[in-house]
């Protein structure tokens, strides 16, 4: 079976209280993070994501399907799009 790149959207909201950002993946329930810094929460984002396939995985279940464009990742920060 050939390997497929999936693309999923990651909202980044920065944390006033604390600081730094939490993180979300809306197209897979239940994947969430935090991150102290824009590039610890990018990094965190793509290690989550990692993890959370895997368990679907490991029940049989299929990766969610998210709409697809032509960046690797998608980060949503305040309003702005980061591309990684």
């Amino acid at each position: 079976m050939k390997d497929r790149i999936l693309q999923y959207t990651v909202l980044l909201t920065p944390d006033e209280e604390s600081g730094g950002f939490t993180v979300e993946v809306p197209a897979i329930p239940g994947c969430f993070t935090e991150g102290d810094t824009l590039e610890q929460a990018k990094a965190n984002a793509k290690e989550v994501i990692e993890l959370c396939l895997d368990v679907l995985a490991d029940e049989g279940l299929p990766p969610p399907v998210a709409a697809a464009d032509n960046s690797s990742l998608n980060m949503y920060c305040s309003k702005r799009m980061v591309t990684v």
